[in-house]
């Protein structure tokens, strides 16, 4: 995973996440590694590819979701730390 790019999306509402990733999948070569329920709404998907790939996923997914609800946040991490893959196996 280390020279993997990591996308990630938070929306609020579980039906804009859907959304979010369906758009981000079709968009681009680029792997769902799992979603997590934040609370009060909010809801976070995760996603995984090359940089370029991510970064396309992430920008479609978000802006399909934006159209049937509330997208709170999106960031793309070219090249997350290896310390971080303890995180994303929490998913």
């Amino acid at each position: 995973m280390a020279k993997q790019a990591v996308g990630i999306i938070e929306t609020k509402g579980l039906v804009s996440l859907m959304e979010a990733s369906d758009a981000a999948l079709k968009a681009a070569d680029i792997t769902m590694i799992g979603w997590n329920k934040i609370g009060g709404g909010l809801v976070t998907g995760f996603y995984t590819g090359d940089v370029a790939a991510v970064k396309a996923g992430v920008d479609a997914g978000a802006e399909a979701a934006s159209q049937v609800g509330e997208v709170t946040s999106m960031q793309v991490i070219p090249r997350p730390h290896d310390d971080l893959s303890g995180l994303l196996e929490l998913l």
